[in-house]
């Protein structure tokens, strides 16, 4: 059994009246997990309100208040890949991740993830990540080592002050031009509940894609997410015809199976570059993953 040092967190949703009960909110919000296994987490005080106060099977359902749980798994898959420490000081840290290595614990993952990986290596019990990438994904993630300085450097990615950039491989016609495209649209979640999709409505995700190269069948691009949704890039390349090689969720959803190391998504974090909030520098991290080019 493995089980988290660390808390996760969840928001309950705005409801209508009469509000579900916490259990049966967690219930459908996790349904791999079975009702009966919530309600003992719960009884032997496993799951804690805002104040860090265990909660009852009484206590009431609070629209947009926290939940907070120690996530537990019976057997967790190990990921036999290597993550790198790229720069660290008294403020951030930059890390390269493998593919197939979560950034933060969930599903089945709970010390097989970057934080607790990075956690246990630095020792650095309060690292938090300032943003995320895909577990499918590999390259560069930012994490604040300071509380005191966190909300500085949350802020550029808040702001749209960090400049990203990835590349990625898709499959293409052989005489296929390169070409360039700012798209600009929404994406909301989808079906099921861990899919994204596009979505009519006011702009919320955009990114610049460049097809810089064509090989055979295979194109190469530059990806610059200007927005941070969850699987932006995916979707945006899949919109345009070039699903991103190996992708198991877009255009279609693939059936499940377990994870194939031979076949990684071909989509890396290759560059970070910020104005550093507090020395005023500017920083520039690089990834050194290749893709199967």
């Amino acid at each position: 059994m493995g089980i988290s040092k660390h808390p996760s967190v969840v928001t309950m949703p705005k409801a209508e009246k009469p509000y579900p009960s916490i259990l049966a909110f967690l219930s459908g919000r996790f349904p791999a997990i079975s009702r009966e296994i919530w309600e003992k987490r719960i009884s032997e005080g496993k799951v804690l309100d805002e104040k860090a106060q265990r909660i009852t099977l009484d206590t009431e359902y609070a629209p947009l208040r926290r939940v907070f749980y120690f996530r537990e798994v019976c057997t967790e898959p190990f990921i036999p890949f290597a993550e790198k420490i790229l720069f660290l000081d008294d403020e951030i840290l930059v890390a390269c991740k493998p593919h197939f290595l979560p950034v933060t614990p969930g599903g089945r993952y709970v010390d097989e993830c970057l934080l607790n990986r990075l956690r246990g290596s630095t020792g650095i019990a309060d690292l938090a990540p300032l943003h995320r990438i895909d577990r499918e994904t590999a390259g560069l993630v930012l994490f604040s080592v300071n509380k005191k300085s966190r909300g500085l450097y949350g802020k550029l990615f808040l702001n749209g002050l960090i400049e990203k950039t990835y590349q990625a491989l898709s499959a293409c016609q052989p005489l296929q031009e390169t070409a360039s495209w700012d798209i600009r649209n929404r994406i909301e979640r989808g079906e099921p509940w861990f899919r994204m999709k596009m979505a009519p409505g006011g702009v919320n995700a955009r990114s610049a894609i460049n097809l810089v190269e064509v090989k055979g069948g295979m194109a190469r691009f530059t990806l610059q997410p200007r927005t941070g949704k969850t699987h932006q890039l995916r979707i945006h390349m899949s919109g345009l015809g070039f699903g991103i090689l190996n992708d198991r969720y877009y255009p279609e959803l693939q059936a499940e199976s377990e994870d194939n190391f031979d076949t990684p998504l071909q989509l890396v974090a290759q560059m970070l570059r910020f104005k550093d909030p507090l020395s005023g520098r500017n920083r520039e991290f690089i990834s050194e993953r290749e893709l199967l080019w």
